[in-house]
């Protein structure tokens, strides 16, 4: 409800929801203020209108202290509505917003509380040894009797101003980056445990003692604030650390372990170790935990069985349903007399060979910024220019032909490979349906490669490209024409290229020779 109403006050006033802060913070001081006069009085002979305007004079005071603190931190308040008048703030200004915003109350009663109190206690002793007519002994027991109080009205206003500063948190907190670099700079969470119900329970004693108490003078007044203090530390201090070890150590358990899962650790998990919400945050941070693995175990077998850029791209959800069209390079290759291998070779000894075969090929492809776009039995398709484009696809695609040609032949399986490459156009996109999608290309192109590769048969070379690639190689390497050759599936014959030797040395060029 509280929460309802701060915001709607911090969207209707914007800026001068300082006013805010500073008005509900003082109000918190001077309703400990006035109620601090009235235990004090209780212990002399006061008569009402004495009370009444010590009461007036106390709260006075504290309103004036509490403004001019608020008024301190004034510059920090115009940052943040800075911030938010900035149409499109970085996320360095963001950052910097957000930090002043979550610890204004934190630096505010850090750089104020020690002239604050005194500024009330000081003068408000002073005046109650005028009003009361009280010796100069007093008045060091009417600020004894003031401290306690004082302190109870700092946290209380701490508290209320954490509270009403929360709007301006929440709205900076919504433009926040994610990995913004996070400092811990506020009021530590085991030191507001440990304050906290130590200056509660003083606090109350005294205002028990001073209810059930005798209330003679100074004496009966200086036995009640020792009396507090005494019996409010030795019950509140074991009390608070006990709550701070149980709310603590547990965060800060959780805070390790995510700590370590954000440096790629999903195996860590946080022990359950009570049965409250501090036990279902870590058990809610081990599901998350094993979620985060077990995605990570399917994104692994997922670049296992698919390129693992494609796989990247496909999980990032920013390649579009239809497809696009796009110039790519196809190179298909193929295991020369694997059918004959297949028929007289164990099934085991295929498969083996087969893996052994592709394990060389792969690398080489990725090595040359393609991807494989499938296994089709023996043969592999790879492509080059996408989904990652190059300009060059032409000489990568023709690079990794010649590549695996000979690395292919010089592991020792007896088989020998052969490529076609071939440059066109074609519609890459996610193909499929019915839950079962395979990333691919689709075109005239890729039919052509894998004919290309078919020709090495008839030409008896290793590798085969078309003059639609060796027109877009930018490396001038030496090819060879084979001629015009009918192609199945094609109306026409195509004009066909063969590496001409051995490659260059690195920094020599053949012109090609095309015609």
């Amino acid at each position: 409800m509280l929460d309802r109403i701060t915001a709607g006050l911090y969207e209707r006033l914007g800026s001068r929801y300082w006013a805010v802060l500073a008005i509900g913070q003082a109000a918190v001081s001077v309703l400990v203020a006035l109620l601090t006069i009235v235990i004090i009085a209780s212990y002399y002979d006061a008569d009402p209108h004495g009370v009444a305007r010590l009461a007036g004079f106390a709260a006075l005071l504290t309103v004036i202290a509490s403004l001019l603190a608020s008024l301190r931190t004034r510059n920090a308040f115009c940052a943040i509505r800075t911030w938010r008048e900035t149409p499109d703030p970085t996320p360095e200004e963001t950052v910097t917003a957000w930090e002043t915003a979550a610890t204004l109350t934190y630096r505010q009663y850090r750089g104020n509380s020690w002239w604050v109190n005194p500024f009330v206690v000081l003068p408000t002793s002073l005046f109650s040894i005028q009003l009361f007519d009280l010796g100069w002994k007093d008045f060091f027991v009417l600020v004894l009797a003031c401290v306690v109080p004082a302190a109870y009205a700092t946290i209380m206003s701490y508290s209320a101003g954490e509270l009403l500063s929360r709007p301006l948190v929440t709205d900076i907190a919504k433009e926040l980056p994610d990995d913004f670099p996070f400092r811990r700079v506020g009021l530590p969470v085991r030191k507001r445990i440990l304050l906290g119900p130590s200056i509660y329970t003083i606090a109350s004693g005294l205002l028990v003692a001073s209810l059930v108490g005798a209330r003679e003078g100074s004496d009966n007044l200086v036995l009640a604030v020792v009396a507090s203090i005494g019996v409010g530390l030795a019950l509140s201090h074991e009390l608070s650390m006990l709550l701070a070890d149980a709310i603590t150590v547990p965060i800060d358990r959780v805070r390790k372990a995510m700590h370590q899962v954000a440096h790629g650790d999903l195996g860590v998990r946080v022990p359950v170790t009570t049965a409250d919400e501090l036990g279902e945050l870590a058990h809610d941070f081990n599901l998350m935990a094993r979620g985060l693995e077990e995605r990570e175990q399917m994104r692994e077998a997922f670049g296992t069985y698919v390129d693992k850029e494609v796989a990247a791209l496909i999980l990032s959800g920013q390649f579009p349903e239809e497809g696009v069209e796009v110039d790519v390079s196809i190179m298909f290759c193929d295991v020369r007399g694997f059918t004959s291998y297949a028929e007289r070779a164990p099934a085991t000894e295929v498969v083996a060979t087969l893996n052994r075969l592709f394990s060389v090929m792969v690398p080489i492809v990725d090595r040359h910024g393609g991807h494989v776009d499938k296994f089709i039995g023996d043969g592999l398709l790879a492509v080059f220019g996408a989904p990652e484009v190059f300009e060059d696809h032409a000489d990568r695609a023709f690079a990794a032909a010649r590549e695996i040609v000979e690395a292919t032949a010089s592991i020792g399986t007896g088989l020998s490979v052969a490529a076609g490459v071939n440059t066109g156009r074609v519609v890459a996109g996610s193909i499929g349906g019915a839950g079962r999608l395979n990333f691919s290309v689709i075109g005239d192109a890729v039919n052509v490669a894998a004919r290309v590769e078919a020709a090495t048969r008839q030409t008896g070379d290793d590798v085969l490209i078309t003059a639609a690639t060796a027109a877009m190689l930018r490396a001038e390497v030496p090819l060879v024409s084979r001629g015009s050759l009918p192609l199945k599936g094609k109306a026409e014959p195509l004009e066909l290229f063969a590496p001409a030797g051995e490659v260059l040395p690195e920094g020599m060029t053949i012109a090609s020779e095309i015609g």
